[in-house]
This record gives C-alpha cells, sequence and structure tokens, in this order.
C-alpha cells in the first residue's frame, strides 16, 4: 500500500518537485533564522554557529523523519469527523498501524535533506575525536529523537479524539517541540526545561547529545554525560503516547453512522 502511494505521487513529477522544493525552502528558511540570530552574536547559551549546527542537524534530521512516518497523524480529526476511522475497526489490523500507513507524503524527503545536510556540515566544521563512543553516541540520539518525535505525534493522535477541533493545543508540543528541540536548552527559562525536558523530552533529542559529544557544558546543575540518556528519554516518551493512545481509543464511540 505505501509502494502504491509512493508511485502514485511520484507519477505527477511537477507536482512532485514542487512540493519537494516547497519543504527544502521552509527548512532552509528555519535555518536561516538561527543563522540571522548567530549573525549578531558569536555565542548562545554557550554554543556557537557550528555548534548549534549539529543541534539543528540532528533534532530537524530525527523530526523529519518521524514526520514522513507518522506525521499524517495529524489527520485523524478529519477521519473522525469523516467517519472514515470507523472503518479501521473492521480490519483485522491494529488501529494505529491502518492510521500510519494510511499515508505517505513524500515531500517530506525535502525536509530530510535539510537536517542531514546541517548535521553533515555540523559534524565537518566541529573539531570531533572520532571514536566508537562518538558514532555510537551520534547513532543512539539521532534514533532516540526520531522515537521521541514519533511518540509526539502518536500521543497528539491520541489526545485528538477528546480535542477533534483542539490541533493547536497539541500543536504547541509537537511542532513546538521541534522548534524548542533545534535551540540551545541552556536558555530555557525553568517551565519550559519542565514541559520540553521532562514532559516531552526534546532536549534529549540532539542539544543534549551534542553536548555531552562536543564536551561543552549543557543546561547548569545537570551532568554531561546526560546525553546518553537519550534511550530513557525515549522510552519514557514511548510510554506516554501509549497511555493516551489506548486511552483515547476507548474513549472513541464512532462517528454516528
Amino acid at each position: 500500500m505505501i509502494a502504491s502511494r509512493a508511485r502514485s505521487q511520484a507519477s505527477h513529477r511537477a507536482s512532485f518537485r514542487m512540493d519537494l522544493v516547497g519543504a527544502l525552502l521552509v527548512g532552509a528558511i528555519e535555518f536561516a533564522e538561527i543563522w540571522v540570530l548567530y549573525s549578531a552574536t558569536d555565542q548562545i547559551g554557550g554554543f556557537t554557529l557550528a555548534q548549534i549546527m549539529l543541534v539543528f542537524g540532528l533534532s530537524d534530521l530525527a523530526f523529519s523523519l518521524a514526520d514522513l512516518v507518522a506525521g499524517h497523524c495529524d489527520n485523524l480529526p478529519v477521519y473522525v469527523r469523516a467517519g472514515t476511522l470507523d472503518v479501521f475497526f473492521l480490519r483485522p489490523q491494529p488501529v494505529l498501524a491502518q492510521l500510519v500507513t494510511s499515508d505517505l507524503s513524500l515531500r517530506r524527503i525535502g525536509r530530510c535533506l535539510v537536517g542531514a545536510t546541517s548535521l553533515t556540515v555540523g559534524l565537518v566544521l566541529n573539531d570531533i575525536d572520532w571514536t566508537a563512543g562518538t558514532v555510537g553516541l551520534l547513532a543512539l540520539a539521532l534514533v532516540s529523537g526520531f522515537v521521541i518525535f514519533t511518540a509526539q505525534f502518536v500521543t497528539a493522535a491520541g489526545l485528538q479524539f477528546f480535542l477533534v477541533n483542539g490541533a493547536e493545543m497539541t500543536n504547541a508540543f509537537v511542532y513546538g517541540g521541534r522548534y524548542a528541540a533545534t535551540q540551545p536548552t541552556s536558555v530555557w527559562p525553568r517551565s519550559l526545561l519542565v514541559v520540553f525536558g521532562a514532559v516531552f523530552p526534546v532536549a534529549f533529542a540532539a542539544f543534549l547529545p551534542v553536548s555531552t559529544l562536543l564536551g561543552v557544558p549543557g543546561v547548569a546543575g545537570l551532568p554531561d554525560w546526560l546525553g546518553w540518556c537519550a534511550p530513557l528519554a525515549a522510552l519514557w516518551a514511548v510510554g506516554v503516547a501509549a497511555l493516551c493512545w489506548r486511552w483515547g481509543l476507548r474513549h472513541y464511540r464512532g462517528a454516528g453512522g
């Protein structure tokens, strides 16, 4: 099913290319925003532009991959209002698996390219001591970031059973979390540290692993090795997502059709 959807989108070549270029431009503009900030100062939160490129690249690539896989969970309110979701209950597959495979937007690959480019440039510009541990930490951070952001999409979908017309509320921590993950966590106020460091742990998607990787002091009062705890943060995010999804699914009583 996914392959057929990919083929159908790629068959409209002009439209596909325009969507791809559009996604690339959005990612490039978001990076330009960071570049403008750093053009006025050498450091923000103890991180230089070269160092923050690593943070931006790692978080943006992890989010873009999660968006490619589970981003269309945002369509759940549309399915609920149209009664389409009821059809999912008639099939012998898990509802979440059907929702995840219900669509595929290849244009989101453009965002992946922006993140991968920034990550590559950041790795080249920074003086990194390449060891097996360094490679392992980078791989661990990328996989954990992907899991954290995917869990965010599923958490938002679970809450949509209660907030059918309130997508803005869940977008605040899904897309707001993506934006926060590209910024130095060390400048966050305490309230944001609680929200995006503990409840929705996007700080573990890039900033804390990069801080550990480069040996740069991260958040004041927290140990430098905290970046290695990204898998634990990912497990927490998966637990929250599973709880919200099961809670929302049990709450759902059908569209009344």
